[in-house]
């Protein structure tokens, strides 16, 4: 069996008397027995993916850490807890955090208009009541579907990624929104233009700052962008799950994606952001930077904050809502989950996608349980 636990907790030892210990000598460990593990095990294979991990995390850290399976299929490389997953989506959660550390160091604003963060553009006036809150929680009226297919070809033409940011902020913000502002309509584009905003507050790329802003401060070293190369993990396309080598090109969204969905890491780094979550902020962000980050925009449509969806009502998450997000680039799937009332967040990753979609959902049922129980 292919697998690699972590436990963060000790295991207990087996008691004896004075003379028992005399006559057998120092006392044996107790044998570990680990359901989180054998759930995973037989999640994973049930799935018939590649490799599947999860960690439980607390305001004091990583609580349990596992993997199973292998990096690629056809392979024999065990998956580790050391391996970089690719984290697709739960990347929004990162650029507004650091839109809002941005905030705090007074170089950028809550409910600024678009077209004061873009001075130098054409925007449309019919953008003039709609704000950098809008973008964050998917209400600004953009529909992906008008402008994606096409900056996604020009992406892939490998132009430098500002410029590319920046030219899709001027095709959408140079006519008036395509949807009705305040709806929620998930939009992977309006992620672009934040991080095309953040470009213009700092002078830098996008994933200059959200280095030296979000991952160097929480102490993300294995974070990075892409899919992960070296000893790691590989995606898997499609429900043949073909392996993807992620050193040629589609084996991933086009870097300039990034701010929408670009970032990979390891479970115990990406555990590090879910903490500031469980914290206050950890002393990274004020209490009062993540309220706004966690509260859900009104208006029609899914409970959405800045960069994270919000559930209230089960059981598991207590008197108060839970935080939740999935990242996928079709061969990657990551899921998130912070309840900040039970004090305990959860990690779901495979090296697949749809196919892992059922694994990566009973996984949350089990890590979720241990959530009142052991944390």
């Amino acid at each position: 069996m292919n697998r690699r636990t972590l436990f963060i907790a000790g295991a207990g030892l087996i008691g004896c008397t004075v003379a028992g210990c005399a006559a057998a000598g120092p006392p044996a460990a107790a044998p570990v027995v680990d359901p989180l593990q054998g759930r995973l095990d037989q999640l994973r294979s049930d799935a018939g993916i590649p490799a599947l991990g999860g960690a439980l995390v607390t305001a004091d850290g990583l609580a349990w850490i596992g993997t199973s399976g292998i990096r690629r299929a056809g392979g024999e490389d065990a998956v580790t807890t050391q391996d970089r997953w690719h984290l697709g989506s739960n990347t929004k959660a990162m650029t507004a955090a650091l839109y809002a550390r941005l905030v705090e160091q007074g170089r950028a604003s809550w409910g600024v208009r678009l077209a004061d963060l873009f001075p130098d553009l054409s925007v449309d006036p019919a953008w003039s009541e709609i704000t950098v809150e809008h973008l964050f929680g998917h209400r600004a009226g953009i529909v992906d579907a008008q402008v994606m297919p096409v900056w996604m070809i020009q992406a892939w033409a490998g132009a430098e990624v500002s410029p590319l940011r920046t030219g899709l902020a001027q095709t959408v913000l140079g006519a008036p929104p395509p949807g009705p502002v305040g709806a929620f309509a998930y939009s992977n584009v309006g992620f672009v233009i934040a991080g095309a905003a953040i470009e213009r507050i700092t002078g830098d790329p996008w994933e200059t700052s959200i280095r030296r802003e979000v991952f160097e401060p929480l102490g993300m070293a294995s974070a990075g962008f892409g899919a992960p190369l070296g000893a790691n993990a590989w995606g898997h396309h499609g429900a043949a799950m073909t392996p993807k080598d992620p050193s040629v090109m589609g084996s991933d969204n086009p870097p300039a994606l990034g701010p929408a969905g670009t970032v990979h890491a390891t479970m115990a780094d990406y555990a590090r952001f879910l903490r500031v979550f469980l914290t206050g902020g950890g002393g990274w962000l004020s209490p009062d930077s993540l309220a706004r980050l966690s509260q859900p925009l009104t208006g029609e449509g899914q409970s959405y904050a800045l960069g994270w969806g919000v559930v209230s009502g089960p059981p598991w998450t207590g008197p108060g809502a839970a935080l939740v997000h999935d990242g996928s680039n079709t061969m990657w799937l990551a899921r998130g989950v912070v309840a900040p009332a039970r004090g305990a967040a959860a990690i779901c990753v495979a090296n697949a996608a749809d196919p892992a979609q059922s694994a990566i959902n009973a996984l949350t049922q089990a890590l979720i349980g241990r959530f009142p129980a052991d944390i």
